[in-house]
């Protein structure tokens, strides 16, 4: 496949890793600190992500427990919340795919299009523990 347009539907994580959309088949942030993040997911699991219509915070990777999703420890500047925060620094373009509630299957993947890290902070999140958020708003060209 290639190249995905706002709508596109995906049935699975593997589907997404396998045409090559968003190549980690668990991670949320496909990324390289060099380059920045190339695709994110919103998956509904970090109590800290907050969606709007016109933008979306989206907390930063780690520190949860992986039984429970539960935030257990503060986040640290690990290589994929440095990517997210590389991406603010060179306003390049961010792949962004939403975890939907849909037929044929259980839960599938949308692509959303392209979005840009807009800001990002480390704040005390929901659970006491300090998070990273990143804003992200619609990428325009141009």
């Amino acid at each position: 496949m290639g190249t995905a347009r706002p709508g596109d539907l995906f049935a699975s994580r593997l589907d997404l890793s396998l045409r090559g959309q968003h190549r980690p088949p668990r991670a949320g942030v496909c990324a390289t600190v060099a380059h920045g993040a190339e695709s994110i997911i919103l998956a509904d699991q970090y109590e800290d992500d907050e969606i709007h219509d016109d933008y979306f915070w989206y907390a930063g990777h780690g520190g949860r427990d992986a039984q429970t999703g539960r935030q257990v420890t503060d986040q640290e500047f690990n290589h994929r919340n440095r990517a997210l925060a590389r991406s603010q620094e060179t306003g390049w373009p961010v792949r962004v795919f939403r975890r939907i509630d849909g037929a044929p299957a259980a839960w599938q993947f949308r692509y959303e299009g392209l979005w840009r890290v807009v800001a990002h902070e480390y704040v005390v999140g929901r659970s006491g523990y300090r998070v990273y958020r990143f804003r992200l708003e619609p990428f325009y060209a141009g």
